[in-house]
């Protein structure tokens, strides 16, 4: 495993995805996310773009905001050459363990996907699990796309997994209860224009509280569409779920768009 790290965008308060992502708790809220889910998302995503093929050398991958690794460890056991990126030490450290318990060679790197810079180029950029809106700004949103798509080799492809804002509205709860351990997790959600907004309280044993919000920007479809084409994509497919399936606007949980760059 080796490392990379480059985060300097001069002194600033902490926005809500760093203090909260790198966060002891985090994991604890979170803990139910599914392996299985991470290793039917790679299998598709590496169907769709043909780079399930065996090929040598392997093909590249940049997982841009990849959490504790479900995504990237499932890559580099799919033979890939993997690069796991994200902005938060504590889960970074999380994903190199786990690449070390099962002999994976990964490169581990530190940076805001707005800045973020490498020396080589990829052959794919994946940015996974609704990892994508959190900035206040639909700038920041472009230019990160323009961004991503410097970073990929020519014909390289980007897969940008979002929610579907028309299922979520459905399908969104607005509270929920539950526990994880003796943690008890509060979770109440709601809807706006364009954003969904998910307001965690944390109470521990010792009767500690603890506070966070997250903030993820909804796009609709034609929306994502023209976000991906002004950063130079062109759309090939756009699944809705981790299986591949045709993406119905009504029904599709996810909106996973595979592009690639024109």
């Amino acid at each position: 495993m080796t490392d990379h790290q480059s985060h300097s965008r001069g002194d600033h308060s902490r926005e809500w995805f760093e203090e909260w992502f790198d966060h002891p708790l985090y994991l604890k809220v979170y803990h139910h996310r599914d392996e299985e889910e991470a290793s039917r998302c790679v299998r598709t995503i590496l169907s769709l773009t043909g780079l399930d093929q065996k090929q040598q050398p392997s093909h590249s991958v940049l997982d841009i905001a990849c959490g504790a690794g479900r995504h990237a460890l499932a890559f580099a056991r799919a033979g890939l050459r993997v690069t796991a990126n994200d902005l938060s030490p504590f889960l970074l450290d999380r994903a190199r363990e786990l690449a070390g318990t099962e002999g994976l060679m990964i490169e581990f790197s530190l940076q805001d996907m707005r800045t973020i810079h490498f020396e080589h180029r990829f052959d794919l950029v994946v940015q996974l699990f609704s990892s994508f809106g959190y900035f206040e700004t639909d700038e920041e949103d472009h230019a990160i796309v323009a961004n991503i798509a410097s970073l990929l080799n020519p014909d390289g492809w980007y897969v940008l997994d979002l929610i579907n804002p028309q299922h979520l509205q459905h399908h969104l709860v607005s509270r929920t209860d539950r526990n994880h351990g003796k943690l008890s997790i509060v979770e109440e959600r709601s809807l706006s224009e364009h954003h969904v907004t998910k307001r965690i309280t944390l109470h521990e044993e010792n009767g500690k509280e603890h506070s966070f919000t997250e903030s993820v920007r909804l796009y609709r479809p034609d929306e994502a569409i023209r976000l991906l084409e002004s950063g130079g994509f062109s759309i090939e497919r756009i699944v809705g779920d981790y299986d591949g399936g045709t993406f119905k606007a009504a029904t599709s949980p996810r909106m996973m768009l595979v592009a690639r760059i024109r």
